[in-house]
């Protein structure tokens, strides 16, 4: 999890994006990283379950990230 946080934070840096905010990456359960317009959610698959953020916002769009 916080592999794929560093990961998004750092191609983003090298873009010149920085986040607004970043909350729970150094506990490595989930991270939330605010970029204002997008926010980017990683969850490890239990804590992913518990909060069921798809279950919050069933009407937005899914887009899957290869």
């Amino acid at each position: 999890m916080q592999a794929i946080a560093n990961s998004v934070e750092e191609g983003l840096r090298k873009k010149k994006v920085r986040p607004l905010s970043t909350e729970g990456i150094r506990e490595g359960h989930w991270a939330v990283i605010d970029y204002g317009d997008v926010i980017a959610h990683i969850f490890l698959e239990p804590v992913r379950e518990f909060y069921n953020i798809e279950g919050l916002w069933p009407e937005a769009q899914l887009i899957e990230v290869e």
